[in-house]
């Protein structure tokens, strides 16, 4: 019986892993890498030792530099490039589709000069008969430990049913739960914001405040996160989800979480260059704090965590001055907010 034939655009830690999940789950798999390199270690040694040491692709995954080739004649499209390059990947690839692939993207950010939605630029990018194909994956899960096959539960979700539920299928295994969700809007969010967090987290942690400061920048965080959510479309409930406070527990209190690890830096006084050459890896967090901060200025949601870590990012405000003047805002009630979420539900 011929496999089922998938493409990932993205030789990155995510994108590898992917790969080897499609593989374990009897997909023939071709990974699209930009560096010559990667592709001829991954074809030649079964390795991405830059992304993950010490781990070997299954024999189902190859490599090629070249997007037609990775894309023509497949059934399923991942999607794990940095949210700064799918617009030009997509544009690249779309010549080359062929028939009405599922397309996943899984990638945790906005378009960092229009703020779109990855789910959106697709849509653009991509023949327009591909809309309804389009899902996003997301949820708490870090690439190391899927490719440890450690348990992990995430979320799909799609404008249509049908695809969420054939991504669900091909996705899930023993150590790969996926669970479905309508809330297209609200697991792009959640997945995307949850990286500013973490970066506060990170900061927090490196200027020693302990797990109190952690738990209150975790959950007012969640409750901005939900706040822009809900005024750009998003359903509350969602983010008591695995794309909301479960993607949010895991990257704001794991070392193998990148924007934790970058707000760790910036706390010992490294420059944000620095931390970015040094880590030599793409931080979303940092892109899309800025994009957020744009966001909440435009819908005019209040967003006091991002804004303070915009200026640490941005402006050089010096961290532990940014928590003296979270701590130091007016009064206001917890629950106003969360109320008012859970009556537009009700409502609807």
């Amino acid at each position: 019986m011929e496999k089922m034939r998938a493409a990932v655009l993205g030789a990155g830690s995510w994108g590898t892993v992917l790969a080897a999940l499609l593989a374990d789950n009897g997909f023939a798999v071709t990974i699209y890498a930009r560096n010559p390199s990667v592709a001829e270690e991954i074809n030649r040694r079964r390795t991405n030792a830059k992304y993950l040491p010490e781990f070997h692709l299954p024999d189902g995954v190859r490599a090629t530099t070249s997007l037609e080739e990775a894309v023509s004649d497949r059934e399923m499209i991942v999607v794990a490039v940095p949210s700064h390059s799918v617009r030009e990947v997509a544009r690249s690839a779309a010549p080359h589709l062929c028939g009405r692939p599922l397309v996943v993207h899984a990638t945790k950010g906005f378009e960092p000069d229009t703020l779109k939605r990855i789910s959106e630029v697709l849509a653009e990018e991509f023949p327009a008969f591909l809309t309804d194909r389009i899902a996003v994956l997301s949820g708490p899960s870090h690439a190391e430990e899927v490719a440890r096959r450690s348990p992990t539960a995430v979320v799909v979700s799609s404008k249509s049913r049908e695809t969420a539920e054939a991504v669900q299928s091909h996705l899930i295994n023993s150590y790969f739960r996926v669970y479905t969700n309508p809330d297209l809007i609200g697991v792009e969010i959640g997945g995307a914001l949850k990286n500013i967090i973490a970066l506060g987290a990170g900061l927090s942690d490196g200027l020693g405040f302990g797990d109190n400061a952690k738990a209150a920048l975790m959950t007012r965080g969640l409750a901005e996160i939900a706040r822009l959510g809900m005024a750009m479309g998003a359903r509350p409930i969602t983010f008591a989800g695995l794309a909301g406070v479960g993607d949010l527990v895991v990257t704001c209190t794991s070392r193998h979480s990148r924007n934790w690890r970058a707000g760790y830096m910036l706390s010992q006084g490294q420059a944000l260059e620095d931390v970015l050459r040094e880590m030599g890896m793409v931080v979303e967090g940092v892109k899309t704090t800025r994009a957020a901060h744009r966001l909440a200025q435009s819908y005019g949601v209040e967003m006091p965590i991002t804004a303070e870590l915009y200026a640490v990012l941005f402006d050089g405000k010096d961290p532990s001055r940014a928590v003296e003047d979270l701590m130091g805002r007016g009064k206001t009630h917890e629950m106003e907010e969360i109320v008012e979420g859970w009556l537009n539900v009700l409502g609807e």
